[in-house]
């Protein structure tokens, strides 16, 4: 059976794989109401797990390095419990090729090499390179969806992954660019980042080790 995350958990992690979010966007992240996430946030403040700052005018929560501990050891308390430790380590070794995929599409995406620069940005003037890109990240989008299928049988935390990444890709083909990398959206991009920290911090790694 998929194991249920306690509130608790989901408002400390939401701060973890969003990086820095205000509460409503943090609610939203594992569809909780917002005054109970703010309730958590607020008590998990209190205990110098998370703190509040301002930032280019935007206010949001952040992990103390206290609360990075305590929600690694939340959720291997968690994943012990579920008894999935096995499925999501093998899901995240599938995982690897295809964040290399995707990191190389990223990359070109944002630079189109020339005789010249090899650091030349992509101006996106070229429409059967950016159409290989879109091809790769289809594959990578078909290729996730079995794996998050797998991870929400274990956890159901991990659920949507593949439908905001398949979102994600669908604008991009539309012709909305920035739904491929940007940071301030939903991109393709935002959402393979997140799912990456939220397999490490799950199985405890180091992201600099497992890229």
């Amino acid at each position: 059976m998929t194991w249920q995350s306690a509130p608790g958990l989901l408002a400390l992690h939401a701060v973890r794989v969003t990086g820095f979010a205000d509460t409503p966007v943090l609610a939203r992240r594992y569809a909780l109401g917002v005054a109970e996430t703010e309730e958590e946030l607020l008590d998990a403040e209190a205990r110098g797990w998370v703190s509040r700052s301002q930032f280019a005018g935007t206010g949001g929560w952040s992990l103390t390095e206290t609360g990075r501990a305590e929600d690694e050891r939340r959720l291997a308390a968690e994943l012990d419990r579920s008894g999935g430790a096995e499925e999501v380590r093998d899901v995240h070794r599938e995982f690897l090729p295809l964040n290399a995929l995707l990191l190389k599409a990223c990359t070109d995406w944002q630079l189109r090499p020339d005789g010249r620069d090899r650091l030349a940005a992509n101006d996106h003037s070229d429409p059967a390179w950016d159409a290989r890109i879109l091809h790769e990240l289809t594959v990578v989008g078909r290729a996730l969806q079995p794996l998050a299928d797998r991870l929400t049988g274990v956890l159901a935390r991990f659920g949507g992954y593949d439908t905001r990444f398949t979102a994600a890709l669908a604008r991009a083909r539309n012709g909305e660019g920035a739904w491929v990398d940007r940071t301030d959206v939903d991109s393709c991009h935002r959402v393979w980042f997140e799912l990456h920290e939220d397999l490490i911090s799950t199985l405890g790694l180091d992201r600099h080790a497992h890229s």
